[in-house]
């Protein structure tokens, strides 16, 4: 590394290591203060489930019960995959390739997860395919669940602010990420329990976890739209040239209507 390249400040080992024990003493207070807020999180108060959804799995239908898989807890992330998209949305891509690995653990814990979409399950089930992803995937196409839990919006309402993330803001598509919690008690009352939007998706992202221990972090502070790096991870190529510059990129959409793939799932 050459003198015009070390741009950041440099000391000795015993300053280094003043440094670092001063910073360990904030990283400890904001460890137990994400401590309390989990436990604050866990006595927020909870919600019936009050109608029957009906979601397409590869068995055929299968109702909420069914994805809690033998297991009281369910955590279902709303992935962005519209009825007439392509392919999936490249941030919501991004987490899904972090879903995989934790699921044995989840579920000796006696939690179930899954990911729900729009998109017919043919469609689904290609993308999924295409991606090399096993977590369980399924259909909510002409179901009202998307919308009911704050993924869905109409094109009417995008011309104004819609609700999303507990307030009134602009957004650029009729599909938006979220995760939701479910509970299921031992006489099979379902109870939503927590929801969460936006950056609070961020947990999910053990990569970012990791940029965020890098000299750069997650260097998106320049971008126009901070996940405008991101690709789906079979499209990274050895010329990958970042446009600082690049808004949200909802993905292509088909020329035809999906109600076949549908009817067909």
């Amino acid at each position: 590394m050459t003198a015009t390249e070390v741009s950041h400040k440099v000391v000795s080992r015993e300053e280094w290591l003043q440094a670092r024990l001063a910073h360990l003493a904030a990283e400890k207070a904001f460890t137990r203060r994400r401590d309390e807020l989990s436990r604050q999180r866990r006595e927020l108060p909870w919600e019936r489930v009050e109608k029957n959804y009906v979601f397409q799995g590869p068995n055929g239908p299968a109702d909420m019960a069914d994805l809690f898989a033998g297991h009281s807890q369910l955590v279902i992330y709303h992935f962005m995959l519209g009825p007439t998209w392509e392919e999936g949305c490249k941030s919501c891509s991004f987490l899904a390739d972090h879903f995989d690995a934790p699921r044995v653990h989840l579920a000796h814990r006696d939690v179930a997860f899954a990911a729900v979409s729009r998109a017919p399950l043919p469609r689904i089930q290609a993308f999924q395919k295409r991606m090399g992803w096993r977590f369980p995937w399924v259909s909510s196409f002409e179901s009202e669940f998307n919308r009911d839990f704050g993924v869905q919006f109409s094109r009417e309402e995008l011309a104004g602010e819609v609700d999303y993330n507990y307030g009134k803001t602009r957004f650029g598509s009729e599909e938006a990420p979220g995760l939701s919690v479910f509970y299921k008690d031992a006489d099979g009352e379902i109870y939503h329990t927590y929801s969460t939007y936006a950056r609070g998706l961020d947990m999910l992202v053990g990569t970012y976890h990791l940029l965020d221990l890098v000299p750069k972090g997650r260097d998106e502070d320049a971008l126009a739209f901070s996940m405008s790096w991101v690709r789906h991870h079979d499209k990274y190529e050895d010329n990958y040239v970042l446009d600082a510059a690049a808004g949200y990129e909802k993905p292509r959409e088909t020329a035809a209507c999906c109600e076949s793939e549908g009817a067909a799932a």
